[in-house]
């Protein structure tokens, strides 16, 4: 497989196969995200999406599972996602979801006949970045929709029976109100019932736009022991069923997921004696 930049996807598509129909992200604007800004996003010609499915195909692969690369190819125009999946079918007829990464716009512009059609032609899973349960922290963040519109999507997808999977960030609100984050962002999911959660605990680059924010004092950084508590209040006020969870901390190399209800006394476990290590330790913040 040919591919540009880094490959960045849920861990729970670990197992699924990746086939690249895009270059970086057509967003590319959220502050805390350093993943595409070296890249110039644009969409890879249908002959050479062709030539990797034939590949795969030459060498025995028969994958159930595909994952669309990359930053939001859900926001490819819906006749172009369309003949990718005709493409996906007439290689690997058997497979059975095809999942990708999507923004609160990419669905905005697509009609509910349009949304139909995708989930009719394999469309299973959108993992959409959330990131806060806080109007002012994705503002603040140059997110692409507030609370209210991302309501609204997520209805709109479920209609057709598509799942939707939530991307967040414990510390993205920042010193100080991580409790209050994990309180409103518990009670988003709650509501609106993700069958999977992924937590990329904010690991800030200098390089990122919002390294500056810091540097002129507008912005904060929550310590790893504020973004270990937050995460504890989530997974205590967390109560959807059968939702699926996986938290990372890369600066300080932890990390804890489960199944909820079912492991939820474990992974508060698990996290509550990584808390302990840090109440003893100097403060740290994930900035490189």
């Amino acid at each position: 497989m040919d591919y540009e930049g880094q490959i960045c996807r849920a861990p729970m598509e670990r197992a699924s196969y990746m086939l690249p129909v895009a270059v970086g992200c057509s967003y590319n604007r959220c502050k805390f995200c350093m993943l595409f800004k070296h890249l110039k996003y644009r969409e890879l010609p249908l002959e050479q999406v062709k030539e990797e499915l034939k590949r795969v195909k030459s060498v025995g692969g028969s994958p159930k599972r595909i994952f669309l690369g990359d930053g939001n190819a859900f926001g490819l125009e819906t006749s172009r996602l369309l003949e990718i999946l005709g493409m996906i079918r007439a290689y690997f007829p058997d497979f059975e979801e095809v999942n990708m990464d999507a923004t609160v716009t990419n669905i905005r512009t697509k009609s509910d006949a349009e949304l139909k059609a995708l989930y009719d032609a394999g469309v299973r899973h959108l993992y959409l970045g959330i990131e806060s349960g806080l109007d002012d922290v994705l503002d603040f963040m140059d997110k692409d929709h507030n609370l209210s519109e991302v309501y609204e999507a997520i209805a709109r997808i479920q209609a057709v029976h598509m799942v939707y999977d939530a991307h967040m960030m414990t510390g993205v609100a920042g010193k100080g109100r991580g409790l209050y984050n994990a309180e409103m962002i518990a009670e988003f999911f709650n509501r609106t019932e993700p069958k999977r959660i992924v937590n990329f605990s904010m690991f800030l680059h200098k390089e990122a736009p919002l390294y500056k924010e810091i540097e002129a004092g507008r912005f904060h950084p929550a310590s790893e022991l504020e973004n270990l508590e937050e995460e504890k209040r989530l997974l205590k006020l967390l109560s959807v069923d059968n939702l699926e969870y996986d938290g990372f901390h890369d600066f300080i190399e932890y990390r804890v997921r489960g199944t909820l209800p079912g492991d939820k006394e474990r992974m508060l476990y698990s996290l509550q004696k990584c808390i302990e290590k840090y109440l003893t330790k100097e403060e740290v913040i994930a900035i490189i």
